[in-house]
């Protein structure tokens, strides 16, 4: 978290001030399990001074936080950025029962890199690329490139081929809705028109395409759902970066992304223990954008394969 600048009180009044839920106690032992680092690494102390401190970083210890049985690739690294491409069900930051083995905090950890960030986000359930940013005072310049879409995303995924759908969707074609947070706070939904009096405001875009129909005899595994007859290869852009806006905008196509526990229905809850073995067939699949500090155009790809296969 930031510092204010100049702040008068010592780290550990500090903390217990912006979380008041906790308390002194409780950080006293947070500090004495050196659970709480400075933006260089450095272990700090209750008392000490954050007048020269521009962050505080703390990652909580879940007990018996489940191990994930796969690690994420580093496929770029340089003094301002780091392109991981991690597998499906690994968080990007800590959350919910992962913390440490989320993919924030084991790059941190594994690069010995404390400033890092993550400049934009997938979900757990997505495997793919996820670019991060080493130094704070760069944070801003990156994350005005997704501002601006100034960045090209190209997912890939595996759902019903287009005839399968009720809707006759035809190919490529260009998918705006105005999505809101699900009455079941961990998915989304999109607002219909007898929801709203007043003209709809678009908040998600995504071009698709169905780029490959898949061999049907290749479509021989195990799925938590019900398996379409036919299944095709999508490419995704996504304009905007809704939660979920991809899983969200496919099930409104009536072409569900394959695995997908949360769209249409809810198969596994977030709550619920992972058993990975059908994972999400959803990839962030390739990366492009001009670096505002060096002005290189930058093109990074997933080495990753989705199949049919679980």
């Amino acid at each position: 978290m930031g510092v204010p600048a100049n702040t008068s009180l010592p780290a550990i009044e500090f903390l217990a001030s912006k979380f008041s839920a906790v308390s002194l106690e409780e950080w006293q032992l947070r500090f004495d399990a050196k659970e709480i680092l400075n933006s260089v690494g450095r272990v700090m102390l209750p008392h000490d001074s954050l007048k020269k401190e521009s962050h505080i970083y703390y990652y909580r210890s879940v007990r018996d936080e489940p191990a994930l049985p796969f690690k994420a690739q580093v496929i770029f690294q340089d003094e301002h950025l780091v392109v991981a491409d991690k597998p499906h069900f690994m968080p990007v930051t800590p959350g919910g029962r992962y913390v440490q083995q989320s993919l924030l905090v084991q790059l941190k950890q594994q690069l010995n890199l404390p400033e890092l960030s993550p400049i934009h986000r997938i979900d757990r359930e997505t495997a793919g690329l996820v670019v991060f940013n080493v130094r704070a005072q760069d944070r801003n310049a990156y994350q005005e490139l997704f501002r601006l879409k100034q960045i090209e995303k190209t997912y890939e995924a595996i759902a019903g081929a287009p005839e399968t759908s009720p809707f006759n969707p035809q190919f490529p074609l260009v998918h705006r809705s105005k999505m809101v947070e699900d009455a079941q706070f961990f998915r989304m939904r999109e607002v219909v028109l007898p929801e709203q009096k007043e003209p709809i405001e678009i908040n998600s875009e995504t071009w698709i395409d169905c780029v490959e129909l898949l061999n049907p005899e290749e479509n021989c595994f195990v799925s938590k759902g019900s398996l379409p007859k036919s299944l095709a290869r999508f490419a995704l852009k996504p304009v905007t970066g809704q939660r979920h806006q991809l899983r969200v905008h496919m099930n409104s196509l009536g072409l569900p992304i394959l695995n997908d526990q949360f769209y249409p229905k809810v198969i596994l809850g977030p709550e619920e223990t992972d058993t990975f073995d059908a994972p999400l067939k959803l990839l962030a699949k390739s990366i492009q954008f001009t670096d505002p500090l060096t002005g290189q155009d930058r093109f990074f790809a997933s080495a990753r394969q989705l199949t049919t296969l679980q």
